[in-house]
């Protein structure tokens, strides 16, 4: 072969891996961290010391695509602990900028430590995170995509123990299942990251099994839990790995156990996930981690990860998330329809709470966009989730059915297997509202190419297994 031949070939390779087989050659590393807090003793440590908790993690935080972890507590000052917040976590806003400099990329804010200042702490501390390029992630900002590459990942925060000023979640919910469902519709790959279990107790409790068990069901791909503050050992559930609980990263218990942290350390080579772990310890007296001297395999993970989903396409256009980024509106969400490698057009900014393709009963056209989006009522200003069907085209989303109101309030509703419209309603009606109504309905509902028709026959059996 001939020197310009050998010159040309390697760069047509070069190409290859460029432009052809980005996704498949790229390998993707995540990082999770288990509890993070930087008040009390830490506060202390750090400002006598002079020194970030972090020195002795650059390397592996260098090294990798992802960093998170999950942040206790709310930025601002004592005085602003509510009475029910015991321990109260008030936290500096001067620490932002120590986890900017750590590496971190985004911090769940999604606990029971998050309300600690209230409502005002809340938003006060997620606004100086994302100013500093942090995504901190709540529920009701969930989910949130991140891009590397052509590969979208897709974080879930959720928390079920109560947080001084209230703010919990409840596993089963319609509410979760929404989340999850527009996750992997839009998303490669699904984390949630969950504030879970029992403290000081190093197993998973029968509630946390059936939690896990309910979340991958429904789409989650990588588990990370915390809360407990001591490892509970990894497991695979239902084929994807499981955290339940990564212990303490920076923290200043002193019972030994305290003292060991995990970091879930995954890596998505191709279209594959796998995950080990990363052990941390803490020396007594101090709350300051370092890598681990030993680091024993998790027998568990070795023959446990999760494939990855294809993108979502509808004839020739992929669908994809705008991505999170700095400065970028919290609310809402814009989709993208990509052809030939490029974005051809973008949709307008919307409060998307759920996401299918819909493939409707007797419908003879190409598959359609399902969506349910959170909208106020013209007629009554009520504040509330409203179907919306979409066709999909060259030059963007065409509405076939523009959120008008079902039979009654709507709670949930996804596309069947047998192509109808599986509902879940309030118990209330629109002639009478009644948003606090606990009762609940379900209804079936048939596309008729121009809007839904409610069907007399009861719902089947799997739309009843929706919302079990």
């Amino acid at each position: 072969m001939s020197r310009q031949s050998a010159l040309l070939a390697c760069v047509m390779l070069l190409a290859a891996v460029a432009w052809g087989g980005e996704r498949r050659e790229q390998e993707v590393r995540l990082l999770f961290t288990g509890d993070i807090l930087l008040a009390r003793q830490v506060q202390v440590e750090m400002e006598h010391r002079k020194l970030s908790p972090w020195r002795d993690f650059a390397g592996e935080f260098g090294r990798a695509d992802l960093v998170g972890g999950n942040f206790e507590g709310a930025l601002g000052v004592a005085a602003d602990c509510l009475p029910r917040a015991s321990p109260c976590f008030s936290t500096p806003t001067s620490v932002v900028r120590q986890l900017q400099q750590a590496g971190f990329k985004t911090l769940t804010v999604e606990n029971n430590h998050a309300g600690d200042l209230g409502a005002d702490g809340r938003q006060r501390t997620v606004a100086a995170l994302r100013e500093a390029g942090i995504l901190a992630l709540d529920f009701d900002s969930s989910p949130q995509f991140l891009r590397f590459g052509k590969f979208t990942l897709a974080i879930v925060a959720v928390n079920t123990v109560a947080a001084a000023d209230g703010g919990v979640q409840l596993i089963p919910s319609p509410a979760i299942a929404q989340k999850l469902r527009l996750a992997q519709q839009l998303a490669n790959l699904v984390v949630v990251s969950i504030h879970w279990g029992s403290e000081l107790v190093d197993w998973p409790n029968g509630t946390q099994r059936e939690q896990a068990e309910w979340l991958v069901a429904h789409g989650a791909d990588l588990i990370v839990g915390h809360h407990p503050h001591v490892v509970q050992g990894p497991e695979c559930v239902g084929g994807k790995p499981v955290f339940f609980s990564l212990g303490n990263h920076v923290f200043d218990q002193k019972y030994p156990l305290t003292k060991e942290g995990l970091i879930a350390d995954c890596r998505i080579t191709g279209d594959r996930l796998n995950c080990a772990g990363l052990r941390t310890h803490t020396r007594s007296g101090s709350s300051i981690p370092a890598i681990a001297a030993e680091q024993p395999p998790i027998p568990a993970l070795e023959s446990c990860g999760a494939t990855l989903r294809p993108d979502l396409r509808i004839g020739a256009t992929t669908i994809k998330p705008e991505a999170w980024s700095r400065g970028r509106p919290t609310k809402g969400l814009m989709l993208e329809g990509w052809r030939r490698g490029k974005v051809e057009w973008r949709s307008r900014r919307q409060e998307i709470v759920s996401l299918q393709v819909a493939t409707f009963a007797g419908s003879q056209e190409n598959p359609l966009l399902f969506t349910l989006e959170r909208h106020a009522s013209p007629i009554d200003h009520e504040v509330g989730i409203r179907p919306y069907v979409y066709a999909v085209g060259e030059r963007g989303l065409n509405a076939r059915w523009r959120g008008s109101a079902l039979a009654w309030p709507l709670l949930d509703a996804v596309v069947d297997d047998d192509g109808s419209l599986c509902a879940l309603h309030r118990g209330d009606s629109f002639i009478a509202l009644d948003p606090s109504s606990s009762s609940i309905r379900l209804a079936r509902y048939r596309w008729n190419g121009f809007g839904f028709a409610a069907e007399d026959a009861a719902p089947t059996e799997s739309c009843a297994r929706r919302w079990q």
